[in-house]
């Protein structure tokens, strides 16, 4: 069921489609919606967890404010959506800025995350790859055409949105390791082979946390979840339903600390 829910006295896009388990909070990628999530991994899940998304602020069916774009704030909307919507702690799955949302919403309020799943994430801004993030450029057309199709701002504020997400792409997030290793949760750590964060940040994430979890996608690029969800839902699954820590034949990295 889809509906606008006051969100910090915002009127907030939310859909929770129920389902048997455990809840589960899907956080969508930045200039995106959180249909594409739905479609892709959000069948899948909804099979085994109750599944939730929202779109953020000036995203989706989510209409804008004048404020700038901050992923502080965005981890504040997220909050109030675990208090407000979910009533509680819940799984998150974040693709993109919605995994760097998880990140801030682990460190801020760790009690209402229970694992953690982060998918082509970055952790500072100087993560990525340089590539071309402009309106004429196929990507941006894409998600421009998708923003105008559901924004009840109109298409003429796409410029606004653009604008506001690119220069928090450009200054935002600035976490370091030493911020990471502060997230205690289980956190499975996904990105593609040929992804615009740069595979040695993605290591260097998934190093630093204390119960961190690895998935390099052979084949796969930014558009992960778009472009194999059935491997994506599979291992968000069997992560979430594991022991923990995990129990391993030659384990190194979660190996005990020798006594005395």
């Amino acid at each position: 069921m889809a509906e606008l829910v006051d969100i910090a006295g915002h009127p907030t896009w939310v859909e929770d489609r129920g389902g048997p388990g455990e809840p589960l909070l899907l956080l969508h990628g930045g200039l995106s919606n959180s249909d594409d999530l739905l479609r892709s991994i959000g069948p899948g899940l909804s099979e085994r967890f109750r599944v939730v998304a929202f779109d953020r602020r000036g995203h989706g069916y989510t209409a804008d404010t004048d404020a700038e774009f901050h992923y502080a704030d965005m981890a504040t909307e997220t909050v109030r959506v675990l208090e407000d919507v979910i009533g509680g702690p819940a799984h998150l799955v974040g693709w993109s800025d919605g995994g760097i949302v998880g990140l801030l919403v682990a460190l801020r309020r760790p009690e209402l995350v229970s694992k953690l799943v982060v998918i082509g994430t970055n952790y500072h801004y100087n993560g990525t790859v340089p590539f071309e993030m402009d309106q004429d450029s196929p990507i941006a057309q894409e998600l421009g055409k998708a923003y105008i199709e559901r924004s009840p701002d109109g298409p003429e504020h796409l410029e606004v949105v653009f604008g506001k997400s690119v220069a928090m792409f450009t200054s935002e997030p600035e976490l370091t390791t030493t911020d990471i290793a502060h997230i205690t949760q289980p956190v499975l750590v996904m990105v593609g082979d040929d992804d615009v964060v740069t595979l040695p940040h993605t290591l260097s994430l998934y190093e630093a946390l204390p119960q961190g979890q690895l998935a390099v996608i052979p084949g796969a690029s930014h558009g992960l979840p778009l472009e194999q969800p059935e491997v994506v839902t599979g291992l968000i699954a069997n992560f979430l339903a594991a022991e923990e820590p995990p129990r391993t034949f030659m384990p190194v990295r979660r190996a005990k600390p020798a006594e005395g």
